[in-house]
């Protein structure tokens, strides 16, 4: 009987995903544990292995295709003895989640992996395997993340550069390939571009295709604004004596390599401040309300195209030291794209921290189905009062969005109150 391959949910928001590439071809035999394909969601881009045995008897969707939806039949596997040439293709329709994950699991996840990989060749059109250079017109160039980080270090021009990779995709052998002259020919190239279209008002403009993680984020945040009672607390914190001890942690530490950084600090405080205020570590779920036992915090961290939020696992339970190499290791994960789901799926609370770059104050948009996120502002100087006496103090705006259907004003008040305690008071973090 033969066995149907379906495109497969590899992350908790994925609807669709883009086949990106096929490492296997029509005729080819694979075993369990073998990557047939490497596919695009709207986080990473991911090897996809088989944990069936079989013959690949029928591909039926094209490598390149984007916006395929999850639960889509994508090829087909003839079981040992059966007669290839007896496979009747089946009509494309979505199965149930269930047996679009038994059939395809996630092996890891790649921005390069396939580039040393070399399947031969799927019967293509020729249009589809063209692998001349992108033009520089109103279309995104095609590229992968790591392709695109190499080519600014060496200050390249990706739409001078040829790609290699499926419908002429941009890979990193294509940069490391490139010559220093391609910038120059960019240059001159540039001459030949089509005038910039013009809309309303006459104000040019030019179209880029969107992502998908760049759509999943408009939707998600679309359907919080207008689904998540959104109600805001602000609340300023003292973060002089936090500066002072992490420069004496940061001497100390530095013959072993531990860096603490102020976002390890309000990881660590937002952990503990949950677990002092159990109702603000909660979240709404229609006609229940789930009390979580362990603080997961969620840490945004911008990427080219959008942002992640790696979750930082039992973060009440962890030491600044362990905190720092968590972050460290995600925030990198997240910028080469190698985040696995795991690693980003869940958190009981959201840390926006845009106090890097000079914003005092700001309210974030609560991540569903969490029911809170803090927004972090600048320390910035100002005159504050301490003893009666004016003094000029190092002042931090924190900003908590709340889904009041989960937590009261009450409720976040406490909860910042605990919060502000453990900023201002950071040796009580390891009471």
């Amino acid at each position: 009987m033969s066995i149907e391959i379906f495109m497969p949910a590899l992350s908790p928001t994925m609807e669709k995903g883009t086949l990106a590439k096929w490492l296997v071809k029509e005729g080819d035999t694979v075993e369990s544990g073998d990557v047939i394909a490497e596919i695009e969601t709207d986080k990473a881009t991911m090897e996809v292995e088989s944990i069936d045995d079989g013959t690949v008897a029928k591909i039926l969707v094209d490598e390149g295709t984007d916006d395929v939806p999850v639960g889509q039949i994508i090829a087909v596997l003839a079981e040992e003895g059966e007669d290839v040439a007896d496979i009747k293709v089946p009509v494309a329709t979505a199965a149930p989640a269930q047996e679009t994950e038994e059939k395809l699991v996630p092996a890891r996840v790649s921005a390069e992996t396939a580039d040393s990989q070399k399947p031969a060749p799927i019967s293509q059109p020729a249009s589809a395997t063209a692998t001349a250079a992108p033009t520089v017109s109103g279309e995104r160039v095609k590229a992968s993340p790591l392709a695109r980080r190499l080519a600014e270090q060496k200050g390249l021009d990706l739409a001078a550069v040829s790609g290699t990779g499926p419908y002429g995709r941009i890979v990193k052998r294509d940069v490391e390939n490139a010559k220093a002259s391609v910038s120059a020919q960019s240059a001159a190239s540039a001459q030949t571009v089509p005038a910039p279209t013009y809309g309303p008002n006459d104000i040019p403009f030019r179209e880029e295709k969107l992502s998908g993680m760049r759509k999943v984020i408009a939707k998600r945040l679309t359907e919080s604004k207008q689904t998540v009672p959104h109600f805001y607390l602000t609340i300023e914190c003292e973060i002089d004596t936090l500066l002072e001890q992490r420069k004496v942690l940061n001497v100390q530490g530095e013959k072993d390599g531990i860096k603490i950084s102020v976002n390890d600090f309000i990881i660590r405080a937002a952990a503990l401040a949950l677990k002092k205020v159990p109702a603000a570590n909660v979240q709404y779920a229609g006609d229940k309300m789930y009390w979580y036992e362990r603080a997961d915090v969620s840490v945004a961290v911008a990427i080219e195209g959008g942002l992640v939020t790696p979750v930082v696992r039992g973060a009440c339970e962890k030491g600044l030291a362990a905190i720092s190499a968590d972050m460290k290791e995600l925030a990198g994960k997240a910028r080469d794209g190698k985040l696995m789901p795991e690693e980003y799926a869940g958190g009981t609370i959201s840390i926006s921290n845009l106090g890097m770059y000079g914003i005092k104050e700001f309210s974030a948009v609560i991540n569903p189905p969490q029911g809170s996120i803090l927004a972090i502002g600048a320390g910035v100087q100002k005159p504050i009062v301490k003893n009666g006496d004016l003094a000029v103090g190092t002042v931090m705006s924190v900003t908590m969005s709340c889904d009041h259907r989960a937590i009261d004003g009450a409720v976040g008040a406490e909860y910042l109150a605990a919060f502000k305690a453990y900023i201002e008071n950071p040796i009580i973090m390891l009471l």
